[in-house]
């Protein structure tokens, strides 16, 4: 059985809905119907046209979550993927119609188009007012099925907004419905998934992806979609989508849009930004002027990972609309961008500054030992990436991958001498490692070259100085000691062991491959601590038996350092 933060899964339906309404004020339930609407509509004869849609559960902050002044009067939820019922529908309308009737969005879908135009047809039967808008956005099918029989998807958010703030405007159930009629004519989405979703009670998947496969072209009921393919790169995803889309409705440079970024339920925020970073530079592109932009799970598929765009041609009024207030709960705001991006240049401070001497007799060797290192660092990323994933939190390998593209950058200059080696790699270190490896190798590696300013070609009892100066600099920084479990127990046995091995007057390459052996020694040793300080420390007992992937990777650039003297 997947696992799911449910109590039964025959009841998610009817607790999600209590859940919205018992955490967001000016929403109500109806006591024997899976309808949520405003708590404080107006007496009847006072109301405007009314919005209603819904459609099947599981597509979460939709439908409920738009219910609100300006955009749904009611939010009709059917079982998970599943159209709710006519009379369900037919209460919602009852319960948020006044005389000047109803306007019902209703999604493509076949279920959904019969129970809420069986819904409309008793409604009229008691007087009431009612018109259908169906929304077809899914572009995917362009090449499978006549556009009237296109999935309704995550576009349709867009729709509600607009016949929402059209019927708080005062205008008639005529005019609501042919707003709304014309916007979804010129509405275009297309969806891209990672992986399937898992329906409450179910026990696995609704299908199955390779490592490197994507399902291109899908709709919002956990479905496969149009196409499997291999996966791509966010950008490249966005312009197979938006070309798609941009062909389909005849969008062209001289026309505005609207852009929603929709999450599929399981797509972080981090992923939906880049989608819509690629989405604005492709259109901007092109020539397409894009005037609002949203992005974030508006209309999800419960957990499925992945996500899709949609494209609304815009012009004064419909834009108006959009940019109507509402207290729904859902809406992300006003969505309004800047026409290019803003960037501000960073500011300097004299610690950016070093000042380059000749090149001395080292250079070449250290840059070229510090290449190696680097080349070592990406190689390894895979392995300690795995080693954090098991007792920390994953970023080590990356972090340092980024750490060695830093050093890859450094121009020749700054190999000069062994202090200016060290502090231009610190600096790099710095700006290119957040989290807590960056600071530490910073201020241990600007340390040491500090120690060594003077030294054009250190021996190597002074290079043992510099690295306990660098390795002592950690321990302050962070507070740990040897024993915690932390990159400290690889190097203060390693710094101890050079400088032992330098005052026994061994030569520099056995004197530092001493230090590795010992350093090799500390990181395997922490296989059997229990970490004390860092994010290890906060799985306890449960990172024994898995060695720290600090000390491990303070190993493996010894070792690199070793093997190129």
């Amino acid at each position: 059985m997947s696992k799911k933060l449910i109590n039964n899964p025959k009841n998610v339906v009817r607790e999600m809905l209590e859940g919205v309404v018992d955490s967001t004020e000016g929403l109500a339930l109806l006591a024997h119907a899976n309808v949520v609407l405003q708590a404080d509509l107006p007496e009847p004869d006072k109301r405007p046209v009314a919005i209603i849609s819904g459609g099947g559960s599981g597509h979460e902050p939709a439908h409920a979550g738009y219910v609100g002044k300006g955009m749904l009067s009611a939010a009709v939820a059917g079982d998970v993927f599943t159209s709710p019922s006519t009379d369900a529908v037919l209460h919602a309308i009852r319960a948020c119609a006044g005389p000047v009737g109803a306007v019902l969005i209703v999604k493509n879908y076949t279920g959904d188009r019969l129970n809420f135009g069986l819904a409309a047809e008793l409604a009229q039967t008691e007087g009431i007012p009612v018109e259908i808008v169906v929304v077809a956005d899914d572009v995917s099918l362009h090449q499978t099925v006549s556009e009237d029989r296109r999935r309704g998807i995550a576009g349709t958010v867009l729709i509600h907004k607009i016949a929402g703030a059209a019927a708080a405007a005062g205008k008639t159930l005529g005019e609501v419905a042919d707003i709304a009629r014309k916007a979804a004519s010129e509405l275009g989405s297309m969806g891209v998934a990672l992986g399937a979703c898992t329906l409450p009670g179910a026990k696995e998947a609704g299908f199955t992806l390779d490592k490197d496969e994507i399902e291109l072209g899908l709709g919002i009921h956990g479905e496969k979609g149009v196409e499997r393919r291999k996966i791509a790169s966010a950008d490249e995803l966005c312009e197979t989508i938006l070309k798609t889309i941009i062909e389909d409705r005849k969008i062209t440079k001289s026309d505005r849009v609207a852009l929603l970024v929709n999450g599929l339920g399981a797509t972080s925020a981090l992923e939906l930004a880049i989608m819509a970073r690629g989405a604005i530079a492709y259109l901007r592109e092109n020539g397409i002027a894009v005037e609002r932009v949203w992005s974030g799970t508006l209309l999800s598929a419960l957990d499925m990972p992945g996500c899709s765009l949609s494209l609304l041609k815009l012009d004064d009024e419909r834009t108006k609309l959009l940019d109507a207030t509402t207290s729904a709960s859902a809406w992300p705001g006003q969505g309004r961008v800047s026409q290019k991006r803003h960037e501000i240049a960073d500011p300097k401070g004299s610690s950016d500054e070093i000042a380059y001497p000749d090149a001395g007799p080292q250079a070449k060797q250290i840059e070229s030992i510090a290449h190696a290192v680097a080349k070592k660092l990406k190689a390894e990323e895979p392995h300690l990436t795995d080693l954090d994933t098991k007792a920390g939190d994953g970023d080590l390998g990356a972090s340092l991958e980024r750490g060695a593209d830093a050093i890859l950058a450094l121009p020749n200059k700054a190999w000069a001498t062994p202090a200016t080696a060290l502090i231009a790699t610190g600096n790099a270190l710095r700006k290119a490692i957040a989290g807590s490896s960056g600071p530490f190798y910073a201020n241990a590696l600007i340390r040491a070259g500090r120690h060594l300013q003077d030294e054009a070609t250190p021996n190597p009892a002074q290079w043992a100085e510099a690295f306990e100066t660098g390795a002592t600099a950690i321990a302050e920084l962070g507070g740990a000691k040897e024993g915690d479990r932390t990159m400290l127990d690889a190097l203060l046995p390693a710094a101890k062991a050079f400088n032992d091995a330098t005052k026994a007057g061994k030569p520099a390459k056995e004197a530092w491959q001493a230090a590795c052996d010992a350093a090799r020694k500390g990181a395997d040793s922490t296989a059997d601590m229990t970490p004390e300080l860092g994010r290890a420390s906060y799985l306890g007992d449960r990172a024994v038996g898995v060695p720290d992937g600090g000390a491990v990777a303070v190993a493996i650039w010894m070792q690199e350092i070793a093997d190129n003297l």
